[in-house]
């Protein structure tokens, strides 16, 4: 099937997929960071306790995961879906209205579980159940959600700081959460069960059947990939996190700094795109063993240069990785482990990815407070990259061998009213 017959024939299912990660985008980190210099002023907090503040309600979120992303597995999309929409526009205007610094981690917490934790994972996991031999497009499309948010929010945000109080910003943020909410309603008014579909769905993972979550956890490979999951989020998450400190270590003002955005979303437009294809074609065991080796050549580069070329090259190396990251790891649970439990199995790799958003930040933040530059870390952070590298490389290579060699599963089951 054609690209184009194949987003004219799922459309509502597609552009649903890409509201939610666009959405996400109010609990991301590089969304919440650009205040970070606001909220840092208004509670006279150091980068440390700031930082501290945003790991300890990123864990807790984590922790929270575990359990609420496994609801995916029982519930419609459109009716989680707007209940976490709802949850995220309450902590937008918690944050805008908030006066306590003891309510940070509490507004962190609710932003970083309903945005960057439930409605990234509601929109992946939908894709990867509703789609098979199309799942790396499916995934590719749908994560264009990410990549609009990538591009544009940081930009508008900087710019309207400079004419509008941060806090109006949050509510806006909130306004918008809401609105989505019909648009949904009618994107999603037919939609499947997965309680009711789980028991025929036939792409079955290793060894030709489901795996259920404790199964998966006591298998190596979950163990093997786990490093390569809390990587990306952690130093990815910490390196715009910081991004206020970075350019000014880098001696650029930020606004030229987050003029570098739409490049590494462009780049990562391309990468998942790219990704989602040879996905396809090739199947995420070749693919994914692979795909951080970028992002060990861009942290190279973050900490040996400071030239404005040298950051641009850098960029281009962070998105190949990021937009491969889209598609890649949410295909690998569902090809590796099945698809009928792949909503718990994957709220714990959702929870490892927003544990890794919650150590970066406050991993980073402490050793800037204890003298260790940021340009000395992102060294440390590439030798962390290889070692993913390392490790996904024998655990795949092994668990490949239990893979079906061949499925029965269409495209894309026809949701029942």
């Amino acid at each position: 099937m054609r690209l184009t017959d194949f987003i004219r024939a799922n459309a509502p299912f597609l552009t649903a997929g890409a509201l939610l990660t666009f959405l996400s985008s109010f609990g991301q980190t590089y969304f919440i960071s650009l205040f970070a210099g606001e909220i840092r002023l208004s509670f006279d907090l150091t980068h440390g306790a700031w930082g501290g503040i945003y790991m300890i309600g990123t864990m807790a979120s984590a922790a929270v995961m575990v359990w609420a992303g496994g609801l995916t597995d029982l519930f419609r999309v459109r009716l989680l879906a707007p209940i976490v929409l709802i949850g995220l526009a309450i902590a937008c205007l918690a944050m805008a209205f908030n006066p306590w610094v003891w309510a940070l981690p509490v507004i962190i917490f609710a932003l970083r579980l309903f945005g960057q934790g439930m409605c990234s994972h509601i929109a992946v996991v939908a894709m990867a159940r509703w789609f098979v031999a199309t799942r790396g497009r499916a995934l590719s499309i749908a994560s264009l959600g990410f990549a609009l948010g990538e591009a544009l929010v940081p930009m508008a945000v900087v710019a309207a700081m400079s004419v509008v109080a941060w806090q109006n910003i949050w509510i806006l943020g909130a306004v918008i959460c809401l609105c989505a909410l019909p648009v949904l309603a009618r994107l999603l008014a037919q939609e499947r069960t997965p309680a009711s579909h789980a028991a025929t769905d036939v792409s079955v993972g290793m060894q030709g059947h489901h795996w259920r979550r404790m199964q998966a956890l006591r298998h190596p490979l979950f163990w093997c990939m786990v490093p390569a999951v809390l990587g990306p989020s952690a130093f990815n998450t910490a390196f715009f996190f910081h991004q206020v400190h970075v350019a000014e270590v880098k001696g650029l003002e930020h606004l030229v700094f987050v003029s570098f955005f739409p490049l590494y979303t462009a780049i990562g437009i391309a990468a998942m795109v790219l990704s989602g294809w040879a996905l396809d074609k090739l199947g995420t065991a070749r693919l994914t063993p692979y795909y951080q080796l970028p992002m060990v050549a861009a942290f190279l580069i973050f900490g040996l240069t400071r030239s404005p070329l040298g950051l641009v090259v850098g960029f281009v190396f962070l998105g190949l990785t990021s937009g491969a990251n889209a598609t890649l790891p949410n295909a690998f649970w569902a090809e590796f482990y099945g698809t009928a439990h792949i909503g718990s199995i994957k709220s714990m790799a959702t929870a490892v990815m927003v544990l890794g958003s919650a150590i970066g930040p406050g991993l980073t933040g402490l050793l800037i407070d204890l003298g260790v530059g940021i340009e000395t870390q992102f060294i440390g952070i590439a030798a962390f990259f290889v070692g993913t590298t390392v490790f996904m490389n024998w655990g795949i290579s092994r668990a490949a061998r239990d893979l079906p060699t061949a499925t029965t599963d269409t495209d894309l089951r026809r949701p029942q009213p």
